[in-house]
């Protein structure tokens, strides 16, 4: 069968990848065609548009770049109506994916989406949309079976994918890759150029405080090296690595990372970890009239209490920062309740099975029965 997959960031393309390969596992003459990055592409993929190409941050920044994002709204249906396949994948990118979720069920094409928009924090009335034009909802996060339940909306929950990759990784990563000299603090500043560029600068003036400790920067792969540059020099406790992020959180003893995925992520390591939000003015004052959650990070959100502290806008500060990463790194009590709570997270994410086996068992099924 032909599948069309849709991911517009870095975690979308590492869960398409994984998606990709449990998908042939099923269907040995399945082709693949998709919007994601190289992981997509060595797990099979033809690649039309890399998500660096795509991702574009916050309300100002996607006015600004909205003829382009409407630029590839009109190419990606030209794009899908040419290649005809029998079912399209969403994986989360909701403002792209939402719109040509509709387009496609006007045309009758299956619609499967894979890790649910997060239409709990805002926009609730989005979900109306959804059930009209996605056939198949599978989400990855326990809270979100009981949000769709209230709109009358049949879910699956198929568990979290980042455990089982994670999982996999620490299996395949002996305990001899942890020895390091000296403590080590993981910078995770985001994988967009705007949110490095406003988060970065700000960890950076924090490793002043602890010139004896190695302060580690995950590079993101769709940022070259030259980005960079610029921003570290002057620290001399800092380096950078790029592709080596996991590497990274396996030998961190604590960590400062922006809101988003890698909070999940750091949390599934069992690092200690402050979570960093900051924004434009505009774009900050405009989200925090339309979100609606109690917390931004994951983490706190899935255990619906506050497990890592979180430091937004203006709180969001080298002194502030300071407090909490000598907290998470030096107060024996924190870190081993943060830990502690890490664990319930994990055991909390594991309960649906592996993610990405048991979304591709069920989107062939539903392509099967229907």
């Amino acid at each position: 069968m032909k599948y069309y997959l849709i991911a517009g960031e870095a975690s979308g393309d590492l869960h398409g990848s994984n998606l990709i390969r449990e998908i042939r596992k099923l269907d040995p003459t399945a082709v693949f065609r998709c919007w994601g990055g190289d992981l997509m592409q060595e797990a099979g993929a033809e690649v039309v548009k890399h998500y660096r190409d795509l991702a574009f941050m916050g309300f100002i920044e996607v006015v600004r770049n909205l003829p382009t994002i409407l630029r590839n709204l009109r190419f990606c249906k030209k794009d899908l109506m040419a290649f005809i396949p029998d079912v399209v994948i969403f994986i989360d990118y909701p403002g792209f994916n939402i719109p040509m979720a509709k387009f496609c069920k006007g045309k009758g094409l299956r619609t499967v989406y894979y890790i649910s928009p997060q239409v709990w924090a805002w926009k609730e009335n989005r979900v109306k949309t959804l059930k009209k034009a996605v056939d198949q909802m599978l989400v990855i996060l326990p809270f979100e079976r009981d949000f769709y339940a209230k709109w009358k909306y049949p879910v699956e929950y198929v568990g979290h994918p980042l455990v089982q990759v994670i999982e996999e990784f620490k299996g395949a990563n002996t305990q001899e890759s942890k020895e390091k000299k000296g403590k080590i603090v993981a910078l995770l500043p985001g994988s967009r150029k705007q949110e490095v560029l406003t988060k970065l600068p700000v960890m950076l003036e924090t490793s002043k405080q602890f010139p004896e400790i190695q302060f580690i920067i995950a590079k993101a792969p769709s940022l070259d090296d030259d980005f960079y540059q610029p921003i570290i020099k002057g620290y001399p406790n800092v380096m950078a690595v790029k592709g080596k992020t996991y590497d990274l959180l396996q030998k961190a003893d604590a960590a400062l990372v922006t809101s988003g995925t890698a909070t999940l992520e750091t949390a599934l390591f069992g690092v200690p970890e402050v979570v960093c939000y900051k924004a434009s003015p505009i774009s900050y004052q405009i989200g925090k009239r339309l979100i609606r959650i109690k917390y931004i990070s994951l983490v706190n959100l899935i255990m619906d209490k506050f497990v890592v502290k979180e430091l937004i806008q203006d709180d969001c500060n080298p002194d502030s920062l300071t407090i909490e990463l000598r907290s998470i790194l030096f107060d024996l009590k924190v870190r081993e309740r943060m830990i502690s709570d890490y664990d319930l997270l994990r055991d909390l994410l594991s309960k649906g099975g592996l993610a990405s086996a048991k979304a591709a068992e069920s989107i062939w099924d539903g392509l099967n029965i229907n």
